[in-house]
């Protein structure tokens, strides 16, 4: 006995209007922690696939801007949680800045998570080395080729160079402090 498939043609969603647009700024806000710029970046990735069939242009920024009056979006709040999960994993300023940057924080906001990444600055160097077995973490004291390699991880995950020099060339079991 043959099996039919019965196919179906494929969905089309409806073009949105101003209510189908604010009901996706809602449903994205209740499922993932964001920013301004990530939420107009999605309303317009939203406007793009399924067309506007409101009145006028739609009015992503009134959206975005009252959802961040009703506290459903909180560009500052944003920021120190990134900031400080960033730093717990052991990155760096610049890394912290990067990653801030990349989810449309700007400087004014960024500029407090920042002072604390750059105060917090040798002991998130300290969890990254450790995480990488770099320096005091490291089994055994690494070939100068290791240790130009283990500085070169140090500097992209966003540390300084000078702390970054000091974790890379510090020897296996060395104590390391902020007054060194």
């Amino acid at each position: 006995m043959s099996r039919r498939k019965f196919t179906s043609a494929p969905r089309v969603a409806k073009p949105l209007d101003a209510e189908a647009l604010n009901m996706l700024a809602l449903a994205y806000l209740g499922r993932y922690a964001t920013t301004r710029a990530k939420l107009r970046h999605y309303l317009v990735r939203k406007l793009a696939s399924r067309g506007w069939e409101g009145e006028g242009e739609p009015a992503l920024d009134a959206i975005v801007e009252r959802c961040a009056e009703l506290g459903y979006v909180d560009d500052a709040s944003f920021a120190v949680a990134r900031g400080a999960a960033l730093t717990r994993r052991g990155f760096g300023e610049q890394r912290v800045a990067a990653a801030l940057r990349a989810v449309g924080i700007d400087a004014d906001t960024a500029a407090p998570v920042r002072a604390a990444a750059r105060e917090d600055a040798l002991e998130a160097a300290l969890r990254f080395a450790r995480r990488k077995r770099i320096g005091p973490f490291a089994q055994e004291l690494a070939a100068p080729d290791q240790r130009r390699r283990n500085l070169a991880a140090l500097l992209r995950a966003g540390h300084a160079p000078d702390v970054a020099r000091r974790i890379a060339h510090a020897a296996p079991g060395a104590s390391l402090t902020r007054d060194e």
